[in-house]
């Protein structure tokens, strides 16, 4: 089987590197301030506290508000564009030439020469909205060679210059340029934030925040919905969301609909429904309707917590303002009373949905698929399979995961590989997930061959091993007995600066257990006790008295039996 799995992934070839915009990054000037304000800083959130989700395993959310910096700006979204009405003419005329030039052989440094810094500025900026990142990056070559490099520093430029690096994948530039301006303002360092929330990078972010905050600049609306937009991506506290959106009302700055829509999504992680009913009753005492957004966010965070009646009531209040419900809003539904294993309940709404003319979606269809696996019931998802594809409803990447894992665990190895075929040839490119699941379904059948011709495989199309992925092969070489190169995967996996969580632990300790390693197990724990929990280190005692008996026994588990307090 291992042979099945040896294809050609092509890699598509980095691009050259680019010219950096500002060719010198001088030290940044200290700017008279007046006293700043008083300003939460957010230094604790830089810490290991918060781990950022990895990306490439993340699950479609349901309901997200759009990010509030991609408003009105956009050349997509099938929004009218018009030439900036203030520009002057030499501009405009300046501006159509570049569009029309995409492969820039005329000279952008010809067309834009004797144009203002402001009217520069809005050049680029409508480049950039567009979609035209490149041309816009080139605008701003030919600026910073037509008036040197301190005109891109103008308080008019900068932002703009930062957004379209920061479109055109060059956010180290786009960091250096706010680096080396003097004095960059709101705009600025609002745009620099925006940037690394967009491209996921949220501690970043939340450092450039608290940057802006430390200089005495005053945060504006959309600089706070922003951070708050990286607080829900986070799963930061709700004392520390709470703190900031205090500092926010005592500086003047009060919240719109975005942030109280944003609040709610902060509330999902940890299924705060309390809390995000609280935040829907101020959003309306302060005069603000819901939409969908506030609707759909509402029913996740209710779904999260199994609130099943709260969220029923909340659709008909949805129908009761006039906003009717959407698939999105059917989907969340569905997704709670699956995660709940009440599968007559989800397929019974997704009839419900089809009878008010709202067609399932692959998320809808995927959902349900996840859930009759995880009931037993193949026949049945693969019933619901056949539906979707029959009503032209086409698979995504997530479907076919789900199907990979469907047949995997149950050994059912040729119809697993031919939906991975199958994958491809939808030209989808498998991701972390895709992999993980092989490594997870070939490791716990023993196939010490085909785990590792997965890996080498992975690798070759160019995917990082994360924590999971370490944690399938750990587990996976122990199954096959192969425990040196179990262990061999863990102390990689330290190396590469992975921290091991608890999940970590229990693969690496079932390991040692299974090949009676107890001298190396103890070791183990000797180096854990002091990072742990205090949940962690009472299932560490319990692994230390206990692994001989079950060594598959997790500390959730051993919570749930008792076994532990």
């Amino acid at each position: 089987m291992a042979d099945t799995l040896a294809f050609p992934l092509p890699l598509r070839a980095p691009a050259p590197p680019a010219r950096p915009v500002s060719q010198s990054v001088h030290h940044r000037q200290s700017p008279a301030h007046s006293p700043p304000p008083r300003i939460f800083s957010p230094t604790s959130l830089l810490s290991s506290s918060h781990p950022v989700t990895s990306s490439s395993s993340r699950k479609p959310r349901l309901g997200r508000p759009l990010d509030p910096t991609l408003r009105g700006g956009g050349g997509g979204g099938g929004q009218p564009w018009h030439l900036p009405p203030s520009l002057s003419l030499p501009a405009r005329r300046a501006l159509l030439a570049l569009l029309d030039d995409p492969d820039h052989s005329s000279s952008p440094r010809d067309l834009l020469s004797g144009l203002p810094a402001s009217e520069l500025a809005a050049v680029v900026s409508a480049l950039g909205s567009r979609g035209q990142p490149g041309a816009a990056v080139a605008a701003l070559h030919a600026t910073r060679e037509l008036h040197g490099e301190g005109v891109l520093h103008h308080p008019r430029l900068l932002p703009t210059a930062i957004r379209v690096l920061a479109l055109a994948g060059r956010l180290a530039e786009a960091s250096a340029l706010l680096d080396a301006a003097p004095g960059p303002d709101v705009s600025a360092y609002t745009a620099l934030v925006s940037a690394f929330s967009r491209a996921g990078r949220f501690r970043d972010a939340v450092a450039v925040f608290s940057r802006m905050v430390d200089s005495g600049v005053q945060p504006a609306l959309v600089t706070y919905n922003v951070v708050l937009h990286v607080y829900s991506k986070m799963a930061v506290p709700w004392k520390e969301v709470m703190e900031l959106v205090a500092s926010m009302k005592e500086n003047g700055v009060a919240p719109d609909r975005y942030t109280y829509n944003t609040l709610i999504s902060c509330c999902r992680r940890r299924a705060l429904y309390k809390e995000a009913a609280q935040v829907f009753d101020e959003m309306k005492a302060s005069g603000f309707e819901a939409d969908k957004v506030t609707f759909n966010s509402l029913l996740d965070v209710y779904g999260k917590a199994r609130k099943h009646d709260e969220a029923i009531e909340v659709i008909q209040e949805m129908e009761h303002a006039g906003c009717a419900p959407s698939v999105v809003t059917y989907n969340s539904l569905i997704s709670s009373y699956v995660k709940d294993g009440l599968l007559e309940q989800a397929v019974t709404l997704k009839q419900e949905m089809e009878v008010k003319g709202i067609k399932p979606d692959v998320v809808t269809y995927t959902t349900l698929i996840s859930g009759l696996d995880r009931a037993g019931k193949i026949d049945a998802a693969i019933v619901a399979y056949d539906e979707m594809v029959r009503n032209g409803c086409k698979p995504n990447l997530c479907t076919y995961n789900a199907l990979i894992k469907m047949h995997g665990v149950r050994g059912k190895f040729p119809e697993m590989m031919a939906v991975f075929d199958e994958l491809r040839s939808a030209g989808f490119m498998p991701d972390i997930v895709t992999w993980n699941t092989l490594l997870a379904v070939f490791g716990q059948n023993g196939l010490d061959s085909e785990v590792s011709g997965v890996f080498k495989e992975m690798k070759k199309a160019g995917y990082i091993p994360e924590r999971d992925t370490y944690v399938s092969l750990i587990s996976s070489y122990s199954r096959c007995g192969l425990f040196d190169l179990a262990m061999q995967i863990y102390k990689r996996m330290i190396e590469v600066g992975i921290y091991p969580d608890v999940s970590t632990y229990n693969a690496v300790l079932s390991a040692l257990a299974r090949g009676g390693r107890w001298e190396q197990a103890e070791k183990l724990f000797a180096e854990m006790e002091e990072r742990d929990s205090e949940a962690e280190k009472a299932f560490l005692e319990l692994r230390r008295k206990r692994c001989s008996l079950d060594i598959n026994m997790t500390w959730e588990d051993a919570m749930r039996r008792g076994l532990m307090r």
